[in-house]
Order: C-alpha cells, then structure tokens, then sequence
C-alpha cells in the first residue's frame, strides 16, 4: 500500500425527509444552530466533525448515511480500493473550496467516502 493513510471521518451525510424536522432534531442533539443553512443542504460544524442533512439522498441518491474519510491523495486511495476490490459509485469530482470527493462501495454495498482538501 503506498497512500498515506486516512486522516479519519471529516464528514457524515445523513440523507433526510424533512429538512426542517431534521434540522431541528440534530440542532437538539448538538445544543447548537447549523451553520450552513440553504434549501437543498443544512450543514453542523461540530469540531472535527462536519455532519451534513441532504434533503431526498440529494443528486448522490443515498439511502442511509455515509461516511468521508479524509485522504492525503484521492486519486491514489481510489486506485488502491479499486485494486482490493472496490467498485466506484460516484467518481472523483470537486464540491468547491479545493475539496474533491468520491465514492465507493466494498464487495458488500457498503458505501465508502472519500474527501480531500487541497
């Protein structure tokens, strides 16, 4: 294995129904307002920990919530996964700011994220 290893979870999405029941539960949950707040994403910044509510599993289409492991080289973890037998659900692509992710799912269905700060 070359990568360097992954840093840890840096991101949760939770796919959600209702935006604003759920962003009431885990603003309760947390003891804090979002701080990200639009239609179609509502964002809590709890400190090493980004947890994302995406309204219907968003364009990404999710049914239950995934975890972004945060990587050194994306391209290079990708290929790694891919070689141990993973398959690519969502290709590398940027979400803005110099952050890039992408997606996998292990030989179960597992899905996998990956995320990496530029």
């Amino acid at each position: 294995m070359s990568a360097a290893p992954a840093r840890g979870i840096k991101t949760m999405l939770h796919p959600v129904s209702d935006l604003a029941k759920a962003k009431a539960v885990y603003a309760a949950l947390f003891g804090v307002p979002p701080q990200i707040e639009s239609p179609y994403y509502v964002g809590f910044d709890l400190e090493h920990l980004h947890i994302g509510l995406v309204p219907d599993g968003g364009p990404q289409g999710m049914t239950a919530p995934v975890a972004y492991w945060q990587v050194v080289d994306i391209e290079a973890r990708l290929d790694e996964l891919t070689a141990a037998g993973a398959t690519v659900r969502e290709p590398i692509r940027s979400v803005g700011e110099g952050r890039r992710v992408a997606t996998v799912t292990d030989p179960d269905g597992n899905v996998l994220g990956l995320l990496e700060d530029r």
